[in-house]
């Protein structure tokens, strides 16, 4: 138990000294730094946009090569059917809410106890007074009783409004939520590279609008001897990236964010490092393709 406690304390410290370790004996080889190879700018995401609903595509408001916004409205679907459903359950669920606050039923059958309890009792005295026969009385019982049983009915009924009120307020959300189906929106910022659908054409759920690279964030991938600097090269190391825009470049700050497993036939790592973007007018400072450079800290 002590031998354990002993290795844990010592654990971190251990891995510290390895990582300081592989960069002493990388700058006695004479590497004053870590890079990794083959280095370039990929995009995180590249996507076809889909339509979420069936229909007749009415509107594209985007053309090829066109930057997007997240959320952004890229076509429209006709929704002339959803707009009329939306109307029907507007209707059905202000029906259901009138039946729900309805109390007309409860209040007569309240009433209606009331007086059948009295007649009741009056027929109690009449009976002892031997002015009736017995089964009049009975009769006068069993009425007042049924009353009791209908202001129970009427509970139950009112109580049924309610959920079916629910249920129609349900309805409505989901005929409202199929009517924003209609709008095809942009899933990221990015750079439409393609469009795939044309207006009057019909389209499917699932079908898709035109092709989207994301551009707000990109990723830059490289390969790197992982296993010849352990503790070093490993996810969230502090990390230079260099981009090459032609006869220039530009240095960022990143972190590792992958570190791949599989190791190749050049026993090399691929790992990458994902880059803010910045948007200059219509165009974008880095762009996939670019050659880059990963230099560990």
């Amino acid at each position: 138990m002590r031998q354990t406690l002993i290795l844990k304390a010592f654990l971190p410290v251990a891995i510290a000294i390895a990582a300081t370790t592989s960069l002493v004996h990388a700058q006695e080889r004479g590497e004053r730094e870590i890079r990794a190879v083959n280095c370039s700018v990929r995009y995180i995401n590249k996507t076809d946009i889909p339509a979420k609903a069936d229909g007749t595509l009415t509107e594209l408001m985007f053309e090829e090569g066109d930057t997007v916004t997240k959320d952004q409205v890229l076509a429209t679907i006709d929704a002339t059917a959803a707009k009329l459903a939306v109307e029907l359950k507007k209707a059905e669920e202000k029906e259901a809410t009138l039946n729900a606050l309805n109390d007309i039923n409860l209040k007569d059958s309240i009433n209606n106890e009331k007086v059948a309890k009295a007649e009741y009792e009056s027929y109690k005295v009449l009976r002892k007074e031997g002015a009736i026969p017995y089964w009049e009385m009975e009769k006068k019982r069993l009425e007042a009783e049924r009353q009791v049983l209908r202001i129970e009915l009427a509970k139950m009924e009112q109580k049924i409004a309610l959920i079916k009120r629910i249920a129609k307020q349900t309805e409505l959300d989901m005929a409202e939520f199929e009517l924003t189906k209609r709008d095809v929106t942009s899933p990221v910022t990015g750079f439409i590279e393609k469009r795939i659908a044309q207006i009057g054409q019909w389209v499917q759920a699932g079908s898709p609008i035109a092709t989207l690279i994301q551009m707000d964030r990109l990723r830059v991938e490289g390969d790197i001897d992982a296993l010849r600097y352990p503790g070093v090269v490993e996810k969230g190391a502090a990390v230079e990236v260099t981009v090459f825009q032609g006869d220039r470049s530009v240095t960022v700050d990143g972190t590792i964010g992958y570190v791949s497993m599989e190791v190749d036939v050049r026993d090399l790592n691929n790992i990458w490092v994902e880059i803010e973007n910045e948007k200059f007018g219509n165009d974008w400072k880095f762009k996939p393709g670019m050659k880059a450079e990963i230099t560990i800290k």
